[in-house]
């Protein structure tokens, strides 16, 4: 990996929230930052790997993590993550199950 990306990722890590990769790195370093956010997904560092994802904006990854998520049901983790990925496909029926889960809270809630 690139020392100078390597050097940002160790003392900044790359915390992201938005939905728009930090400008500052040019497409080779998203690249190579996308490259070890995978190798370390695949060796089971998950919350490194999605430092990495958020970064870049690198959406598959994004989803992988995600996924992730959802298998614990930690479902607002999850749709944070298909948002940022802009995963529909995902998100959606996500947003649709919290809602319900709302509803039926607030109806539950006027029955006492």
């Amino acid at each position: 990996m690139d020392k100078k990306v390597e050097a940002k990722f160790n003392t900044e890590g790359l915390i992201k929230t938005t939905d728009k990769s930090l400008g500052s790195l040019n497409p080779q370093q998203k690249v190579q930052l996308n490259r070890k956010g995978n190798e370390l997904f695949n060796a089971g560092k998950f919350s490194e790997a999605e430092k990495i994802f958020k970064a870049t904006g690198y959406s598959d990854g994004l989803s992988r993590i995600g996924d992730r998520y959802l298998s614990n049901n930690e479902f607002l983790k999850a749709l944070k993550l298909f948002l940022l990925a802009h995963n529909k496909r995902k998100s959606e029926p996500l947003i649709e199950k919290i809602a319900k889960t709302i509803e039926f809270l607030i109806k539950e809630d006027n029955l006492k």
